[in-house]
C-alpha cells in the first residue's frame, strides 16, 4: 500500500503525449491490419515506459496517460449502456481549429455495465509501489449529462427522457456504479475532469445560454447536482478530484472566463476532495474566487501550461502562488500543469522532451515553495 497522499504538492493531470509506434498501432487497428490483442500488446509496453518515465522524473502520482482511449471524455461515455458513437468528420469549434470528435448519442437508456476503464486500471495498479499512487481520470458526470443535452443532441435525448431531472438520475447512478467498480479494483485515486463549469464562464456563455432561452443559473445547479449525486456513496477512503479547464485541444481552447460565476457552486459545494485549476493565463482571471473554496478541499494551481514548449520563468509562478495563498492557505495549495499534454490523441504542440521539462520544472518550483 502507498505512503503517498494525492493530490500531491506537484502533481499532473493525467494525459501524456503518445509515442508515434502507438499512433501508428491505433491506425492500423481501425484499418484492420492488426487485431485488437496486438494493439493491447503496444499499448501494455507503451504505459509500462510511460510510467517507468514518470517515477524516473520523480512524480508520486502515476498515469496509464489516457494511452487507451482516443478522447478524453467520449470514450469513457461509450462503456454504458445506451451510449452509441459515430465518426461523421463533424465536432467542436475551438480557437481557430475544429476539434474533430466522434458524434456521441444515446440510443437508450444510461445504465452501468462492467466498464472497460476498469480494466485499464488493473493493469496501470501493478506499477504501484510505497511511493506512487495510480490515478485514473474519467469525464466528470457533468461532462456526459452535458454531451446528451447539447443543442445537436437534445431531441434524440427527449426519445428516453422527458426531463433533464430523469437523465441526472441516471447518470448519477451509473456512474456510482462505476466508481464501486473502480474502488473494488483497487482504485484510490480516481480524478473527475470537467469542462462544463469553463463552459459556463464568462459574458459568452451568458450569451448563448439565452439565445437558447436558458437560465445559466439553472445549468449550473444541474451541473452540480449531477456531479454531487454521483459522489453520494464514494468511499471514505477513496479521494476523488476534479480537474476543471477551458479545453484543450491541439494547444487550442474553447472558452475564456474567469471562476467567479462558478465559484459558489462548484468551489463551495461540490463534494470532491480537491480541485485541479486552470489558471496558466489571462483567460481564467484572478485568485479572488480561491476564497470560496470549502475548508476541506485541497486546489491544484495549474500555473504550467501544456499547451506550449517555452518553460515559465520560476520566480514568476512562486509569486504566483503565494498571490494564490492570500485567498487559500498555502498548506492547502499543490502545483501541476493547466491541462493534459494531449487531451485528444492528437496531443499538444510541443515534444516529449519539452513535455517532461515542464514537469521537471513543477517539480523544482514545488520542491522550493513546500521545502
Amino acid at each position: 500500500m502507498s505512503n503517498i497522499k494525492s493530490p500531491y504538492r506537484y502533481d499532473h493531470v493525467g494525459s501524456f503525449l503518445r509515442p508515434e509506434e502507438l499512433k501508428q498501432a491505433r491506425k492500423d487497428f481501425k484499418a484492420g491490419k492488426v487485431s485488437r490483442e496486438e494493439l493491447t500488446a503496444i499499448e501494455d509496453k507503451a504505459i509500462t515506459a510511460l510510467v517507468e518515465k514518470q517515477k524516473k522524473a520523480g512524480f508520486h502520482i502515476i498515469t496509464d496517460g489516457e494511452y487507451r482511449r482516443e478522447f478524453w471524455h467520449l470514450d469513457f461515455m461509450w462503456g454504458f449502456e445506451g451510449v452509441a458513437h459515430e465518426n461523421t468528420g463533424s465536432g467542436v469549434q475551438f480557437s481557430g481549429e475544429l476539434a474533430a470528435l466522434d458524434d456521441t448519442y444515446l440510443v437508450g437508456k444510461i445504465k452501468a455495465a462492467p466498464h472497460p476503464f476498469v480494466e485499464y486500471f488493473k493493469f496501470l495498479k501493478r506499477f504501484e509501489d510505497e511511493q506512487t499512487v495510480a490515478k485514473y481520470t474519467i469525464p466528470a458526470p457533468a461532462q456526459t449529462f452535458q454531451q446528451m443535452i447539447v443543442p445537436q443532441n437534445i431531441e434524440q435525448t427527449r426519445k428516453f427522457y422527458s426531463t433533464n431531472e430523469e437523465l441526472i438520475q441516471d447518470i448519477g447512478a451509473a456512474y456510482q456504479a462505476v466508481i464501486k467498480q473502480f474502488y473494488d479494483a483497487g482504485c484510490r485515486d480516481l480524478q473527475l475532469d470537467d469542462c462544463t463549469w469553463g463552459a459556463v464562464v464568462g459574458d459568452a456563455a451568458k450569451q448563448r445560454y439565452e439565445s437558447l432561452g436558458i437560465d445559466i443559473e439553472d445549468v449550473k445547479k444541474q451541473l452540480l447536482e449531477v456531479n454531487n449525486l454521483a459522489l453520494a456513496n464514494k468511499p471514505a477512503d477513496m479521494v476523488i478530484t476534479s480537474h476543471i479547464c477551458r479545453g484543450n485541444y491541439h494547444s487550442t481552447y474553447f472558452t475564456s472566463g474567469p471562476y467567479d460565476s462558478v465559484a459558489d457552486y462548484v468551489f463551495a459545494h461540490e463534494n470532491v476532495d480537491a480541485l485541479l485549476l486552470e489558471y496558466d493565463d489571462e483567460r481564467s482571471g484572478g485568485f479572488e474566487p480561491l476564497a470560496k473554496v470549502s475548508p476541506d478541499k485541497k486546489v491544484v494551481l495549474g500555473l504550467i501550461t501544456s499547451k506550449t514548449p517555452e518553460l515559465e520563468d520560476k520566480q514568476a509562478v512562486i509569486a504566483r502562488i503565494h498571490e494564490a495563498a492570500k485567498f487559500i492557505p498555502l498548506e492547502r495549495l499543490c502545483l501541476s500543469p493547466q491541462c493534459g499534454f494531449a487531451s485528444c490523441e492528437i496531443g499538444n504542440k510541443l515534444t516529449e522532451q519539452e513535455q517532461w521539462a515542464k514537469l521537471a520544472l513543477v517539480k523544482e518550483i514545488a520542491e522550493e515553495v513546500w521545502r
